[in-house]
């Protein structure tokens, strides 16, 4: 047992002994080892100190040449500008001594140039002498003052100006009547060139269609009760006749006409043909008609381009449509005049809004609600002041066949337009053969007068100038034969509208320069 714990002892003692031998050893490995890293560290250091150093070296040296370089440039820039400024400063110099040079030559031109003006004034003042004896002389020649003589001089140029200023004012006169002729045609051609219409001929009957003559029978009704009261209600003659599968629709209102046309069908449709049944078909129509006119007046004036316009207004430019004037279509006369009167006013530089609005309501006149005892001319005019159309506009509508007196150049084109549309082949129900047998009636009936010279339908026959010899006809004798000749054209002839009577009398001076 004693011999167990001291084996046990001696191994604790082995074991300590050799524990503290390794840390001693260990402890000295690990000293080596810090010293070892400390060298090495140490040598480390020194190296990049020395790299450091190296390139501080060089950026100091980089620096350094650059600073030189620098001033050198500026040491450049400073002698340029000393060379630039001594340059200068002997080119002054010698300016300078050239303009003192020039100064002492001209001080000496100066002075003879004093010497020579004293000369020149002693030489005036022998002249003016000269000049007094020379008029007194001519004078006492010619018996007349230099002041007279003056008068009379200036009283024979004034003349001889005037008559060379009366000369070229008349050749300017004709050659400015030449060039307006050419551009009012050319301008007149161009427009209507360029404006391009459908015409349409309006007829006093329509004509209705119907599948058999069976039908015509409950049309009739039993003793007529039906035929009477669809004339009753819409005011249209029916024509019953042995035209097959056809009525005739007979007036002078083309919206009745149509009024009784629509109506007639839905009753032919519908079947129910008896007088209560006519009677309130009559008056659905009537209302779908003038539902019709205003969207028919609203479409026309927004394809126009017009804004602003007074609901009355459209509502009447709608009713143009079934209206006719001689036969011509009233809503498309009014909007080809439109068309011509826009044209004509750009080419003119006027405002073609305006003329373009003008044309279109100038014959506004002729679709009123009510039918007043006045031209249609003026009524439009009133209708358009009364729902605040532009006074140009109301001026044109008025003046359109001479009513009124035209106060701006929208209207005379309006009237040109109005007169262009008219008489376009084809726009009017009327035969070539009556018509200019009209228009020579008008002219032989002024003719057969006493001291007529020329006469002239124009206007397509609205209006009829007649010349007349000024030793022949006095003014009061022209005055009577204007009257006389309206009273006999009223009742020997047939003719649309109204024609307007113009004698012209004048008196002529002519003489000859040889």
């Amino acid at each position: 047992m004693d011999s167990i714990v001291i084996l046990i002892i001696v191994a604790i003692v082995a074991l300590i002994v050799g524990g503290l031998i390794a840390s001693t050893l260990m402890k000295k490995t690990i000293v080596k080892k810090s010293e070892h890293l400390i060298k090495e560290a140490e040598s480390e250091a020194e190296v990049i100190k020395k790299e450091r150093i190296l390139q501080a070296k060089e950026k100091f040296l980089q620096l350094k040449s650059e600073h030189e370089k620098v001033i050198s440039e500026k040491n450049n820039l400073i002698l340029a500008s000393e060379n630039r400024a001594k340059q200068k400063e002997t080119s002054l110099n010698q300016k300078l001594e050239e303009v003192n040079r020039n100064q002492k030559e001209n001080n000496a031109i100066r002075e003879t140039l004093n010497a020579q003006l004293e000369i020149v004034n002693k030489k005036q003042i022998e002249v003016d002498k000269s000049h007094k004896q020379h008029l007194e002389q001519l004078e006492t020649i010619s018996g007349l003052s230099a002041h007279e003589a003056k008068e009379q001089l200036v009283e024979k140029l004034t003349v001889e100006a005037k008559s060379e200023a009366l000369s070229r004012i008349r050749d300017i006169v004709e050659e400015a009547k030449q060039t307006a002729n050419m551009e009012a045609k050319k301008i007149v051609i161009e427009s209507i060139q360029r404006t391009a219409t459908e015409h349409a001929i309006e007829n006093s009957v329509s004509v209705f269609n119907i599948e058999n003559d069976e039908m015509k029978g409950r049309i009739i009704g039993r003793e007529g009760r039906n035929i009477r009261a669809l004339e009753a209600a819409t005011g249209i003659e029916i024509i019953v006749d042995d035209t097959p599968e056809a009525i005739i629709l007979s007036g002078f209102d083309p919206v009745r006409r149509e009024i009784a046309r629509l109506s007639l069908h839905k009753l032919v449709t519908d079947g129910r043909i008896h007088p209560a049944r006519i009677e309130e078909v009559v008056a659905k129509t009537k209302k779908q008609i003038e539902q019709e006119i205003i969207e028919i007046g609203k479409r026309t004036v927004i394809d126009m381009g017009f804004q602003g316009m007074h609901h009355e207004l459209v509502r009447m430019i709608g009713k143009m449509k079934y209206r006719s004037s001689y036969g011509q279509n009233l809503l498309q006369h009014s909007k080809e005049v439109a068309n011509l009167a826009a044209t004509m006013a750009s080419e003119l530089g006027l405002n073609p809004k305006i003329a373009k609005r003008a044309g279109l309501l100038h014959d506004i006149g002729k679709v009123p609600d009510t039918e007043p005892d006045l031209p249609h001319a003026l009524l439009g005019m009133q209708l358009a002041e009364k729902y605040k159309e532009h006074p140009e506009i109301c001026n044109a509508i008025g003046a359109h066949h001479d009513e009124t007196e035209m106060n701006s150049l929208i209207s005379p084109i309006v009237q040109a337009c109005d007169a262009i549309s008219g008489a376009r082949p084809g726009a009017r129900r009327e035969v070539v053969a009556s018509y200019i047998k009209r228009l020579n009636d008008l002219e032989d009936i002024a003719l057969s007068y006493p001291g007529v010279v020329k006469t002239y339908a124009i206007q397509a026959g609205r209006e009829l100038r007649v010349i007349v010899g000024s030793e022949k006809v006095t003014d009061a004798e022209a005055n009577e034969l204007a009257f006389e000749l309206s009273r006999k054209i009223q009742t020997e002839m047939t003719y649309p509208g109204q024609v307007k009577i113009t004698v012209i009398r004048e008196t002529r001076a002519v003489s000859f320069a040889k």
